[in-house]
């Protein structure tokens, strides 16, 4: 059944997910992440896994973009994992809140100086005239700031998702695989439960 912690589980596949990439385009950390707002309408996108813990998985984006508003009115949201050389997928679905601003400042800071500025210019997905726009926003903060520190964009940090339900999925053969599920109970406890394929 392997291990009875779901992040002790996700950290070995991700160890291995890592060691054995097949080459620099394939991106380990990418997950996608399903958000949607309080109608229902749901949206994707993949997203870069940068912290993982017993507190959760962490992702940082604009506050303003699509999935930030989409999760300020449900914080409720789902990642996937996909591994094809591996043959493995993970499930994780739970609630997500803001890190602390001191914690998205350390990985801001982390950032090449350039990814910075992209991050300052861009008020991601929001429509614009042109590249040439985005680009020239982009050269005139980069002469401004002149070498000097880059501030941490007020709408730009970023988020944990809490898990409350995991899945590991693993390919066999005849479609017989194997799927197991870790829930989360209200006295924090999970159970684990293997899913027909």
């Amino acid at each position: 059944m392997g291990s009875r912690n779901p992040i002790r589980h996700f950290s070995t596949w991700f160890r291995t997910a890592v060691r054995r990439s097949p080459d620099r385009w394939f991106d380990p950390t990418a997950m996608t992440l399903a958000t949607s707002n309080k109608a229902g309408n749901v949206t994707a996108r993949v997203v870069l896994l940068k912290k993982f813990g017993p507190e959760g998985f962490t992702f940082y984006t604009n506050y303003a973009s699509r999935k930030g508003r989409q999760l300020s009115e449900n914080p409720r949201a789902a990642l996937v994992f996909h591994w094809p050389y591996l043959r493995r997928q993970v499930r994780i679905e739970g609630t997500v809140e803001p890190v602390s601003r001191d914690e998205s400042q350390q990985y801001f800071e982390s950032r090449p100086r350039l990814s910075q500025i992209a991050a300052t210019v861009s008020k991601q997905s929001e429509v614009i005239p042109t590249r040439k726009f985005l680009t020239r926003k982009f050269r005139h903060l980069r002469k401004t700031l002149a070498g000097g520190a880059v501030p941490l964009p007020r709408n730009w940090g970023g988020y944990r998702l809490v898990p409350d339900s995991m899945e590991f999925w693993q390919h066999r053969e005849n479609r017989l695989h194997d799927r197991l599920r870790y829930r989360k109970g209200k006295s924090g406890k999970w159970t684990v439960e293997r899913l027909a394929p």
